[in-house]
């Protein structure tokens, strides 16, 4: 545990789950709703950095998350996301994996999805040889 860092002194109210290696929670400034995150107990900053046993709780936790968000949000997709550094726009140095719900016409054209985190390299296919 870090005393600095945010995600190791959680409200309980944001958990939504958790077991021996991992928490659940929401996300405090949600993409769209029902966006949580799932951490490491164990502070690390990465997911390079953590276990093969945290990568296999980590999945698991995601597993779970898509059902209760199913149930309460019935959204049409999701994204997974991981920012790893802060060249990749990670702000907090405890490792984090979004799990954000999408939901039909939330953008007005959602084709090339995570690769828009680099803009002028997501629209793949307008510029390509044919």
């Amino acid at each position: 545990m870090n005393t600095d860092c945010l995600f190791c002194q959680l409200r309980e109210e944001r958990i939504i789950g958790q077991c021996d290696l991992t928490i659940t929670f929401l996300d405090s400034y949600p993409a769209s709703p029902g966006h949580v995150l799932i951490i490491p107990k164990r502070h690390v900053a990465t997911y390079f950095d953590i276990t093969e046993q945290e990568q296999n709780a980590i999945a698991k936790a995601i597993q779970k998350a898509k059902l209760i968000l199913d149930e309460e949000f019935s959204p049409d997709g999701y994204n997974i996301g991981v920012n790893n550094g802060k060249a990749a726009g990670q702000s907090i140095m405890h490792l984090h994996v979004h799990l954000i719900p999408r939901y039909k016409d939330d953008v007005e054209n959602p084709k090339g999805g995570v690769r828009w985190v680099i803009s002028n390299k997501a629209d793949y296919w307008s510029n390509r040889d044919k």
